[in-house]
């Protein structure tokens, strides 16, 4: 039998937030089945952990969507970091990821890491398509700070600012434009999206990956950490930015997310909500 504990990422309330099922001994697992688990728990992350490669860090993560292994996630990360500190190990932390250490920090129910992995721009997907794809006109799309761009620190989203918060609201996604997308536009995630509005240092944000099972993520990390990058780099400017994200699908999320010139800096609180035992 093999032990996995669930934690609900980027909230203090249970049964909020992003779900994350964690395996504490990747190794019990024969390789061939880590999908298959990954896709039985559906949710949009379970990560397998093993020894590191390198004896200087504490662990290694293998990340899981419920269809393809991928090499970098936010909340995984997070979730990952306060289970292993609840089961001993210490809270000042690297895991070794496909998009290199993450060193993380732990204090009680709360973790942070930072990445440093340079802004990557991979394409400019053509705004109409976008919103053909986010269910809304083109009129709700906001290119004042930045045109819809796909970018990414680890883990590539199409990021898109949107007019207002009504218009966020509204976004339901088209397969058809999703699908068109993606076929135009490849990337490791199948036109995963995000879409924002901001208001200072607050933002809104939903993010959807139906292609990938994800109908709409409750929280992002990874892609908060993209827009916590992007920003900084066509403005010119730091970036310290709460992210509010899973509201408008009732699981309330909240993910802090700053940029500088070492890199992005991603925080949140994780709630241990169940355990159990795959027994098959």
């Amino acid at each position: 039998m093999t032990a996995y504990v669930v934690y609900d990422v980027f909230t203090d309330t249970p049964f909020g937030g992003n779900q994350l099922a964690v395996f504490p001994d990747g190794e019990a697992i024969k390789d061939h089945e880590l999908q298959t688990l990954a896709s039985e728990f559906n949710f949009s992350e379970v990560v397998f952990v093993y020894p590191p490669d390198d004896l200087r860090h504490t662990a290694k993560l293998r990340i899981f969507t419920p269809t393809m292994e991928i090499p970098f996630a936010g909340h995984p990360i997070i979730g990952t970091a306060v289970a292993l500190c609840k089961l001993g190990f210490p809270p000042d932390m690297t895991l070794e990821t496909g998009a290199g250490p993450i060193p993380c920090e732990v204090t009680g129910n709360s973790a942070a890491f930072v990445t440093t992995v340079p802004l990557n721009r991979t394409a400019t997907p053509a705004p109409d398509l976008v919103a053909r794809a986010l269910g809304i006109t083109a009129d709700g799309i906001d290119t004042t700070v930045h045109v819809p761009l796909q970018a990414g620190v680890g883990l590539a989203f199409t990021i898109v600012q949107l007019a207002d918060r009504a218009t966020l609201s509204r976004c339901q996604p088209d397969i058809a434009a999703m699908r068109q997308a993606r076929d135009l536009y490849p990337a490791g995630l199948d036109f995963a999206t995000l879409a924002y509005v901001r208001d200072g240092s607050t933002v809104h944000a939903r993010m959807f990956a139906p292609l990938d099972n994800i109908p709409e993520d409750p929280a992002t990390g990874s892609a908060a950490a993209a827009l916590a990058a992007l920003l900084r780099d066509v403005t010119g400017t730091d970036q310290d930015l709460t992210i509010h994200q899973g509201d408008d699908m009732g699981r309330p999320s909240v993910i802090r997310a700053q940029s500088d010139a070492n890199g992005v800096r991603i925080a949140g609180q994780a709630c241990h909500i169940m355990e159990g035992r795959v027994v098959y």
